[in-house]
């Protein structure tokens, strides 16, 4: 048990440094949840509910950043409390089964869009700066675009923050500080509203959650002292190899290890 508190505790303080100096602490808070025996659902709703306080205090960080963005608000939050709920819904009615199958798919997806997501974001932006003025379907196609990007984050956490940034370019978004702070109230506005659900449906292991959360709010408060002394190129780095390990060990663990089990 104290083996397990101690697992848990610093997977949340190593995911809380990434998540403030690089992004992708679920590709290690979730694994940490699973190894802790929670089982495969309930482990991606507790580590939505681990790491939505980091987007809260992201918020507040950035309000500053928000201020002149306050009329696009109320549309990104309406939109992304209808993904969120509709995301965890999903979640939920998903079969234990079929979930485990897929979460090295989800792995891999997030993986991919860690990588490149940079990439994609710049070429986004060179598109959308020549189309600054939205037709009425670009529009609709931007509010559908956002929409998916959410229930997606209602389903499964990771990589959110890096499809919201990209769906941000698109939008003719440029100034990265807004771009992080529109994408933390997203993200906050996804997690909210699934952990809501998924406390309705007694879908959070508490003990094991506040003890991720306890080490991702300790790693992410460490990190605002000494993000600036960290070569992010490393930290990143860092992720990337590490998440391309744990993808691999789900998609070996789920279908090719000794029925198919993962410990």
């Amino acid at each position: 048990m104290l083996l397990e508190l101690v697992l848990l505790f610093f997977a949340g303080v190593f995911g809380g440094v990434l998540n403030s100096v690089a992004g992708g602490g679920s590709f290690i808070t979730f694994p940490a949840l699973m190894a802790a025996g929670v089982a495969p659902i309930t482990a991606n709703a507790t580590n939505t509910f681990a790491s939505c306080a980091g987007y809260l205090s992201g918020v507040f960080a950035l309000r500053r950043e928000l201020a002149g963005h306050r009329s696009e608000l109320p549309r990104l939050v309406g939109i992304s409390l209808l993904g969120g709920i509709a995301g965890a819904w999903l979640l939920l009615q998903t079969p234990e089964a079929v979930f485990r199958e897929a979460i090295p798919w989800l792995l891999l997806f997030a993986t991919v869009l860690f990588i490149y997501g940079g990439r994609i974001n710049r070429r986004l932006k060179a598109l959308a700066a020549g189309h600054r003025h939205a037709s009425a379907a670009g529009a609709i196609f931007l509010a559908g675009l956002l929409l998916a990007v959410c229930v997606y984050g209602g389903f499964f956490n990771a990589g959110l923050g890096i499809i919201t940034l990209s769906y941000l370019a698109l939008a003719g978004h440029t100034d990265i500080n807004a771009m992080n702070g529109l994408k933390l109230v997203v993200s906050t506005a996804v997690s909210l509203i699934a952990i809501v659900l998924f406390i309705a449906n007694g879908a959070i292991a508490w003990y094991e959650g506040t003890i991720v959360l306890a080490g991702t709010l300790v790693g992410g408060y460490a990190a605002a002292h000494v993000s600036r002394s960290l070569p992010q190129h490393h930290v990143r780095h860092f992720v990337i190899v590490a998440s391309i390990a744990i993808t691999a060990y789900f998609f070996y663990a789920t279908y090719l290890s000794a029925g198919s089990t993962v410990s």
